[in-house]
């Protein structure tokens, strides 16, 4: 059976997947110790996933690098890590132009290619594979279920990345869960652009196919926008996985017939706007669902599915899961959101100790989100609880902020931050892509739709592209940095002329 595609057209069965592994395992043993973290550095594609499923089929743990970080950063998860082996691909570090930050590598780890270990491979060694590959259970090395299967970092939107040290029995609950959830369809297709170490991309793209039956198409790079619409039709993918950000590209590139064939658009990572279902309302018949989830729950929490979808919200919790709301001053409709299940991970790597986890306190993640949840059992998120500012001794939800510009310009691309003043109080300032974009024209919206004032910011930048982060968040930090560097004179503050109380 045909269980996975990637952009070279390549398709790969069952089996070959298990040979792939088998014999690849057998050469990453011989250069590396059981249970120890080899670092992937690999785009989505399929050697990547015969790379994760290699580590696995030899005891090894995958810790799976984000390739967009620099070099510094890196050589810190590596630390964190213990990792002294990096897989990767001379083709691809060519394409991605990373050779300096390899060179960078190579003082402190053994960066070894994929093409060579291919190559090393004798007919012993092959010979020796497809016998492991039929005795898997005789031959491969046993793990067990809370033993680390995968060391990923969180997306780091507004600090630095947190390495989430996940069990076999976390990611296979995840997977069960789902399937608990949702009635999956064997003739579903996946297509999956979203990057493997991205939780979702990982789990949600490509694990969950291809571990439930169903073929994953994997592609490299989720901004790819102009080939996607048409790698979606051709590979007759009915599935696609993805968050809000890139999706509205896909839905804007795509030709009127390219997205006819989704049936399910299944999107997380952030928020998903209005203006995104408008789109894909127009381009298919696709049935929009947006989930919840973080790293650290690997990384599904909640969705909607078919027969049970509730725009705006983010679906029901996964069988199995628990939920818990702590009160947060100045919310009374909504707390601070607490889970706990078979999927929350094993805990953070300690950040002073390599090697070291620190778990997580009675099972319960703080996910750190504001959310609500109604008399069905539909979970809404409202907010961040580290995205406010204190203006004038009032809390103001920068999401709300980021909210009024999307209401107003639902193409642009837009993040809310806060900028500390030297009188110990708060500047709101929204950086956006949106040309032209001026602060009197929030004031006016605000006047006309009776939006509070507290929603309009203090200065507006414009730039030509917002910073993103490969899960499609908006980079706080790199904004940040933006709104600390421009130099324009900031607006006067907003007096009860400039918008109406609410």
């Amino acid at each position: 059976m045909i269980i996975m595609e990637d952009h070279t057209g390549e398709t790969i069965s069952y089996n070959a997947l298990i040979l792939a592994a088998a014999a690849l395992g057998s050469r990453i043993a011989k250069i590396t110790k059981n249970r120890e973290k080899v670092g992937i550095l690999l785009p989505t594609c399929a050697p990547a996933m015969i790379a994760f499923f290699a580590l696995q089929a030899v005891g090894r743990v995958a810790v799976i690098l984000n390739f967009q970080n620099t070099a510094s950063d890196l050589e810190t998860a590596c630390a964190s890590c213990g990792i002294k082996t990096i897989l990767t691909s001379k083709q691809f570090i060519k394409v991605a132009h990373l050779e300096k930050i390899i060179t960078q590598l190579e003082d402190s780890v053994a960066v070894v290619y994929l093409e060579d270990l291919r190559l090393s491979l004798t007919i012993a060694d092959k010979i020796a594979a497809a016998a492991r590959s039929h005795l898997p259970l005789e031959i491969f090395g046993r793990s067990k279920p809370d033993d680390i299967a995968v060391i990923l970092f969180t997306s780091g939107t507004t600090g630095a990345p947190k390495g989430v040290a996940l069990s076999h029995a976390n990611l296979l609950a995840n997977i069960a869960q789902c399937r608990a959830h949702i009635q999956f369809d064997e003739n579903w297709i996946f297509f999956n652009a979203l990057p493997v170490f991205h939780a979702f991309g990982l789990t949600g793209g490509a694990l969950l196919p291809i571990l439930s039956g169903m073929k994953a198409v994997l592609h490299p790079s989720p901004l790819d926008h102009e080939r996607i619409p048409n790698a979606i039709e051709s590979t007759h993918a009915n599935v696609l996985i993805s968050t809000d950000t890139f999706a509205r590209l896909y839905a804007r590139s795509a030709n009127d017939k390219a997205l006819q064939g989704l049936r399910y658009v299944v999107l997380g990572g952030e928020r998903v706007h209005d203006n995104t279902r408008q789109l894909f309302s127009e381009k298919s018949a696709a049935l929009v669902l947006e989930g919840y989830g973080a790293t650290e729950c690997a990384p599904i929490i909640a969705v909607n599915r078919p027969g049970a979808n509730m725009p705006g919200s983010v679906g029901e919790l996964l069988p199995g899961m628990e939920a818990r709301f702590m009160s947060v001053e100045g919310q009374q409709n909504a707390g601070r959101l607490f889970v706990r299940g078979p999927n929350v991970m094993l805990g953070y790597l300690d950040p002073d100790q390599a090697g070291r986890i620190n778990p997580v306190p009675d099972g319960w993640f703080d996910t750190g989100d504001l959310a609500q949840v109604d008399q069905n059992g539909f979970l809404t998120i409202t907010g961040r609880c580290k995205r406010f500012a204190m203006v004038g001794g009032e809390t103001v939800s920068l999401d709300a902020v980021e909210a009024a510009a999307r209401a107003l310009w639902p193409s642009g691309n837009h993040a809310a931050i806060s900028i500390p003043r030297a009188d110990n109080t708060e500047e709101i300032v929204l950086v956006t892509d949106r040309t032209n974009a001026a602060r009197t024209d929030l004031v006016t919206a605000a006047r006309k739709n009776d939006i509070s004032r507290l929603t309009i910011p203090h200065r507006v930048i414009c730039i030509p592209a917002l910073p993103l982060l490969a899960t499609g968040k908006p980079d706080y930090m790199a904004a940040q940095r933006i709104a600390g560097h421009e130099h324009c004179e900031p607006s006067s503050p907003i007096d009860a002329a400039d918008a109406p109380i609410s």
